[in-house]
């Protein structure tokens, strides 16, 4: 049987780390936690499981307190959680029957992550499998009987274990600053953080988080070696800045450069909303479609499904008020109640 290290990293989590201990201690070797300047009992609720407990002065790095925590564990796999993950019943015996079948050559096991829509801050997504179990120590072997070489990759095993996602309040205000001063240290953010600011703005961002990042995202386009992606995130994200700050020039000057090879469905449902403010209905219907039906969304999958099909809807219930004759308000009427109707599939 595989033997684990549990690894935490924690900071003011009392109310909802005895919550998440409880649900995995019995399937640990090793419980680590390292606190990175709490205020609160979370040390005292931590120790009612171990007596494994590190201080770590935080450093606005994530990954530099979670290699502290990995550098503690002592046992074969390294199970790494956060104190607002639960693993219920039916995953606890996933999780045992994991533990008693997992072969050596193993060095990844991926998990199911749910988030409830309610807490939902960047993905687009109800599952979305991560890596949660790793190999401590990795072993290299020797592949292919001629020109033998080692193996690089490692060797990932997608479970059947869902792990319940459940945060007391959203973070994204916290991510956001983090996302600032990464860009302030090293003058850049990568692909990946690029990306996840895109998305957590979108799907978290209130209009001044947007015209906080649009310094950011402007620098992107001045970027050489900025691939097509960020790019067109970066498109995305100003297009929105630019349409709540009511800067219509900037708006358009912007999207064009998207129109037509790369047009997405978050810019069409961007130049629609613009249109639907100024009750110009018919105009912003064709946009809306076109962010529903005839394209795809690259940042936030709403854009492309459930928010143009609703704002389909509220343009025709508006287009039916306004309708000079009884058969033109009934059509309109009877479109509404079929976007809406799509919506609402969608969301399911």
């Amino acid at each position: 049987m595989a033997t684990i290290s549990l690894c935490m990293i924690v900071k003011n989590e009392a109310d909802i780390l005895h919550r998440c201990l409880v649900s995995v201690a019995d399937l640990m070797d090793e419980i680590i936690i390292v606190d990175t300047g709490s205020t609160d009992g979370t040390k005292e609720a931590a120790a009612e499981f171990t007596d494994q407990i590190y201080d770590f002065e935080w450093q606005d790095d994530f990954a530099a307190a979670r290699n502290f925590a990995f550098s503690k564990a002592t046992m074969e796999y390294i199970y790494s959680a956060d104190a607002d993950e639960v693993v219920d019943y039916f995953n606890h015996k996933r999780f045992v029957d994991l533990k008693q079948a997992l072969l050596p050559e193993i060095e990844i096991v991926q998990m199911l992550y749910v988030t409830p829509k309610l807490y939902n801050t960047t993905a687009n997504f109800k599952k979305e499998y991560r890596p949660k179990l790793y190999k401590r120590l990795r072993e290299f072997v020797w592949i292919d009987a001629v020109h033998e070489t080692v193996r690089l990759d490692p060797v990932v095993y997608d479970s059947d274990i869902e792990i319940l996602h459940l945060p007391r309040s959203l973070h994204a205000g916290r991510d956001f600053k983090l996302f600032r001063r990464v860009f302030e240290r090293d003058g850049r953010l990568s692909a990946k953080l690029h990306a996840m600011y895109a998305k957590e703005l979108f799907v978290s961002g209130s209009e001044d988080d947007f015209a906080a990042a649009a310094d950011i995202f402007a620098d992107t386009l001045k970027q050489a070696e900025a691939s097509m992606d960020m790019q067109r995130e970066a498109i995305c994200v100003l297009c929105h800045a630019y349409r709540l700050a009511g800067e219509t020039d900037r708006l358009f000057a912007m999207a064009f450069k998207l129109l037509p090879d790369a047009v997405c469905s978050e810019l069409c449902f961007e130049v629609g909303s613009y249109f639907k403010d100024r009750e110009d209905y018919a105009e912003a219907m064709q946009w809306f479609e076109l962010a529903a039906y005839r394209t795809q969304a690259v940042i936030d999958a709403r854009r492309g499904g459930r928010l143009p099909l609703e704002a389909l809807g509220e343009c025709c219930r508006r287009l039916a008020e306004e309708a000079q004759e009884q058969g033109q308000a009934q059509f309109y009427t009877e479109a509404a109640g079929n976007y809406e109707k799509e919506a609402g599939e969608w969301e399911a």
